[in-house]
């Protein structure tokens, strides 16, 4: 799958998972690879991401990552900072619940600081302070390899995302598979927590000023 795929089908944002904050756990040879994989990819791929008007975030804890490395994402999300199409996330020494632990951090610190009540916490609040703040939760979660479990990515935001699960392996998952994984999701009822029938139900437009 290529980002051009996804940002012809009309994604507006795409989040991929690089590496997990468990994947340190792995042997050293093969972390010491992903890692210089991660730097190649940054140097070979940031100019034609900018040259098709994407914008390149990353998201995680850095501070565990070599300073070169922490350097170079620093520099590719600078190039392309200003442009306006698909927005691309790359989860790299993620961890969903590392993810809510900080925001709750941040959280406490601003009550502790007086910027904020405790009274006044709330869902739009907490997503403030999490790595996706600023945009929409993920309307699908795509999962290959075969396995079906959330593996700690993106927890609080998946609470009402479409899971679709293939065997499909993740480097031959091109454009067809995509395409499945899209009409899969066209055939699903969402009803964030309401019935049916209400989601079914003609909505009234509002009248243009």
């Amino acid at each position: 799958m290529s980002v051009e795929q996804c940002a012809r089908k009309g994604v507006e944002v795409l989040t991929l998972f690089a590496f997990s904050s468990e994947n340190w756990r792995r042997p050293q040879q093969e972390v010491s690879l992903l890692m210089d994989l991660f730097m190649t990819a940054l140097y070979r791929e940031v100019r034609r991401l900018n040259s098709n008007n994407v914008k390149l975030r990353v998201i995680g804890e850095r501070l565990a990552f070599p300073e070169k490395l922490r350097k170079r994402i620093a520099q590719a999300e600078g190039l392309t900072q200003d442009n306006t199409g698909l927005v691309l996330q790359i989860a790299a020494n993620y961890g969903g619940r590392w993810d809510i632990a900080r925001a709750a951090q941040r959280i406490g610190a601003r009550v502790l600081a007086g910027d904020l009540r405790p009274e006044d916490i709330d869902e739009d609040v907490f997503a403030g302070e999490l790595s996706f703040a600023g945009l929409p939760d993920p309307d699908l979660f795509i999962r290959t390899g075969g396995e079906q479990r959330l593996s700690n990515f993106l927890l609080w935001q998946t609470a009402y995302s479409e899971l679709y699960f293939t065997d499909c392996l993740w480097p031959d998952f091109g454009e067809a598979e995509l395409q499945a994984a899209f009409d899969a999701f066209a055939k699903r009822e969402r009803r964030f927590g309401k019935t049916g029938e209400q989601t079914q139900a003609p909505t009234r437009s509002s009248p243009r000023p």
